[in-house]
């Protein structure tokens, strides 16, 4: 607990305190925002803003973790490897997007099929170590059943053979890694949003992974699940380790959004965007609570999810539109809200999102039957 708290306030340290140096730094070099030319007129004066600040807090999150580890003297475990290791990678892949704007001197960077090979590439390295890489207990971090809360028995892949179910499983986890790395980086369109929504999802994985730290079947009669309870156990490979990533994420994010709140002074960009939803991914596969990161990660779904569906009805009805402009928090700006209003208001539905996804996840353990 105590290296939770440690690990998460110095990510906050770090962040608050290189964010600014990485303001004037990134300015100096040009590393500025480039406007899309049909995006809202608002936007426009948000040009030359130094953006991919996600390097900052990325930087603050890997550093806050190894010192804390470091200060207890534990080594790091497998799971906060893999998620740290996926973070980097999909950021990799965003500095790359980034770098192509400013090098191009335009709004477009990477085509959308170059971001999505490179993202598989590192989802599929990450797969593939989750499957077969062991803990220090002898267990993989990641079972071939897709999870709820916990792994659902009837949606177990083993059941269509060893090979095609690690085969079906990798691939689902391609999707998940995919999906929610660009469905944040769609949301990441005014200044703090992202960044706040953000903060809220990971906070949801601090206390799911505390909890199914006291009640992992490992610490049996060790201050987790009594005897009682161990019936409905979490079988979870170092659930401690991810929520102590998960508070440095949050940490290093509270800290980033001192600067990026409106009007912003630093955007995370894409290296910060599309990492952020590779660790959101990779937290809900390693806590086996997958098919719960749809209200963990509800907000990035519903903005998502807007500009499928624009798309989708344009098409179908050759040029009609339901939003006056996709992703839908462009649509309120166009219908004449202020930016910190459309920003606060998407907050509380994140929040009621992952208020909800706690629910459940609480509720579960709640009325888990007995075996």
């Amino acid at each position: 607990m105590y290296v939770l708290i440690f690990s998460a306030f110095l990510a906050f340290l770090i962040s608050i305190a290189a964010t600014p140096l990485a303001i004037r730094l990134f300015r100096r070099i040009g590393w500025g925002q480039f406007v899309r030319e049909d995006g809202p007129d608002s936007h426009h004066t948000k040009r030359g803003t130094p953006t991919m600040g996600g390097i900052v807090f990325t930087f603050a999150t890997v550093l806050g973790y190894t010192i804390g580890k470091l200060v207890a003297w534990n080594p790091p475990s497998l799971s906060a490897l893999l998620i740290l290791g996926l973070m980097v990678g999909i950021a990799l892949i965003g500095f790359l997007d980034d770098f192509t704007k400013i090098s191009n001197q335009r709004s477009l960077g990477l085509t959308g099929w170059a971001k999505i090979a490179g993202q598989v590439i590192v989802g599929t390295v990450f797969a593939i170590l989750a499957l077969f890489l062991r803990d220090s207990e002898g267990r993989t971090p990641v079972s071939l059943a897709i999870s709820g809360v916990r792994d659902i028995p009837w949606l177990d892949l083993a059941q269509f053979g060893i090979i095609a179910g690690t085969v079906l499983y990798a691939l689902w986890v391609l999707f998940m890694i995919v999906s929610t790395s660009n469905a944040v980086n769609v949301t990441d369109g005014l200044d703090g949003l992202a960044t706040g929504a953000s903060i809220i999802a990971f906070s949801a994985y601090v206390f799911i992974g505390f909890w199914q730290f006291n009640q992992s079947c490992l610490q049996y009669g060790g201050g987790g699940a009594v005897n009682d309870d161990m019936y409905r156990c979490y079988d979870v490979s170092a659930p401690l380790d991810i929520a102590i990533v998960a508070s440095c994420i949050v940490g290093a994010l509270i800290g980033f959004l001192w600067y990026n709140t409106t009007p912003a002074r630093i955007f995370m960009g894409d290296v910060g965007s599309l990492g952020l939803g590779g660790a959101l991914a990779g937290m809900a596969i390693l806590t086996h609570t997958e098919l719960l990161l749809i209200l963990v990660a509800g907000l990035p779904l519903i903005v998502t999810g807007s500009v499928i569906v624009q798309r989708a009805y344009f098409k179908l009805t050759k040029g009609k539109r339901i939003f006056l402009m996709s992703p839908i928090h462009h649509h309120f700006e166009l219908k004449g809200w202020a930016e910190v209003t459309i920003v606060v208001r998407f907050w509380i539905i994140a929040g009621l999102c992952v208020a909800a996804a706690v629910g459940l996840f609480y509720l579960e353990w709640v009325t888990h039957p007995r075996g």
